[in-house]
């Protein structure tokens, strides 16, 4: 049991090592919630909004609803959607709000990234004189009623890419619901805030960004198409040197999963992409760690090591417990040394998800005893990408569409409807 002891405390110290920075981005955003940026005067800019969306006839009016209601020059914002092998009134709805409407259907490409081509080859074709930029967004998300005029505040001043402060609008439905939403609201907060306040770039996630005419150019018509195309968007930019930046008072609301076979599909995709990710990417970004870029280091922190170290951790613990004890050792002392290192990392996410807790307890939309309860439980969703990165490794993985329900009105039917900003 000595080797047990040793291996879980040689992990600890790589661990340890790899991410005691981020660690030191939390009082560095308690001391400067805000940097100070060079002024300038927000300039007006033509805005293209992309929304890839399959049958998400339930939710995308609520998007568009809050897109009308943007305080920004509302004839600067042209709206297109790709349908993309819908099966349901998605196009309809779309193109009864004003959106251009696309539709794209195809067997073998699937995935967002293949829909974000294709509408974008659209774009490129019919509007030749192209925009300043591009928003992506999801179907589900609603955005804050001054989103893309404070994204644009951030654009004006000469950052390509900027993403956004993602927030929830279903963080109080359950346990799954709130892990997802909590991990975002510290990724916004202390990764990408932080990022922003040192100057280094941040990480899209998913949803809610900008890039430039110039960025859209120079990739062409979205070549990204792993399992986790947002993230491989956003080492390509680091590595092109690009900084994306990030603008806090730019809210959008998502939807995250409730039933946990759901997660596991979803979260099982990201694990491979990341792989993917890592594959095709990981010796440039160690190439930029040796010539001194510190958001190449960074993004490859954010990509891999913990997947490998909790998969190789968990692995390894298991297989010399079950072999001491088989061998004679103590199955007490094997057990101990299990719950150890359990207690350690709940311990660990425990502080993570309570800080973020308190700091964002505003931000957040649900009743404060679930804020509380669910700080317990953040602890015991992360641990489930455990098993997820395991089998994720050895599964072919593909991309599969998340169900939306969630709808704006059936949130306002909510107890805690006045918890709710939009």
């Amino acid at each position: 049991m000595e080797t047990l002891t040793l291996l879980n405390r040689l992990i600890g110290i790589i661990f340890l090592l790899c991410y005691s920075y981020q660690f030191c981005y939390i009082p560095l955003v308690w001391r400067r919630r805000r940097r100070a940026l060079p002024p300038a005067a927000p300039l007006p800019h033509r805005f293209a909004v992309l929304i890839c969306a399959r049958n998400e006839e339930a939710v995308i009016g609520d998007l568009l609803e809050s897109l009308r209601r943007q305080t920004y020059h509302r004839g600067e914002v042209t709206v297109f959607v790709m349908a993309d092998n819908c099966t349901d009134r998605t196009a309809v709805i779309a193109r009864e709000a004003g959106a251009v409407v696309y539709r794209r259907r195809s067997a073998d490409c699937v995935g967002k990234g293949y829909a974000l081509s294709a509408l974008m080859r659209h774009i490129a074709e019919d509007y030749p004189d192209g925009f300043d930029g591009y928003f992506v967004f999801d179907a589900d998300n609603i955005l804050a009623p001054d989103y893309i005029e404070r994204m644009n505040e951030v654009f004006s001043r000469g950052c390509p890419i900027v993403t956004g402060y993602r927030n929830s609008k279903n963080y109080g439905d359950n346990w799954i619901s709130a892990g997802y939403a909590l991990w975002f609201l510290r990724e916004s907060r202390y990764l990408n805030h932080a990022r922003m306040l040192l100057g280094t770039s941040c990480c899209v996630g998913g949803t809610g960004f900008l890039f430039s005419r110039a960025v859209a150019e120079e990739m062409g018509p979205w070549p990204f198409h792993t399992l986790t195309e947002d993230i491989e968007f956003s080492v390509w930019q680091i590595l092109q040197g690009r900084t994306i930046g990030f603008c806090p008072e730019a809210v959008l609301y998502d939807e995250q999963p409730t039933a946990f076979r759901q997660s596991w599909r979803q979260r099982s995709r990201w694990s491979k992409g990341y792989c993917q990710v890592f594959a095709r990417y990981g010796g440039a970004l160690v190439q930029g760690v040796f010539r001194g870029r510190f958001a190449c280091y960074d993004m490859m922190m954010a990509i891999m090591p913990a997947f490998v170290l909790s998969t190789v951790s968990v692995l390894c613990t298991l297989a010399l417990a079950v072999y001491g004890a088989a061998t004679g050792g103590s199955l007490w002392a094997a057990a101990q040394s299990v719950g150890e290192m359990a207690l350690g990392m709940y311990a660990t996410l425990f502080v993570i998800g309570a800080i973020t807790t308190a700091t964002e307890w505003r931000a957040i939309c649900t009743a404060g005893w679930k804020k509380v309860a669910y700080a317990f439980t953040f602890p015991l969703f992360m641990a489930t990408y455990l098993p997820i990165a395991v089998c994720a490794l050895f599964s072919a993985g593909e991309w599969k569409p998340i169900t939306h329900r969630v709808s704006a009105a059936a949130l306002r039917q909510r107890s805690e409807q006045d918890l709710l900003p939009f």
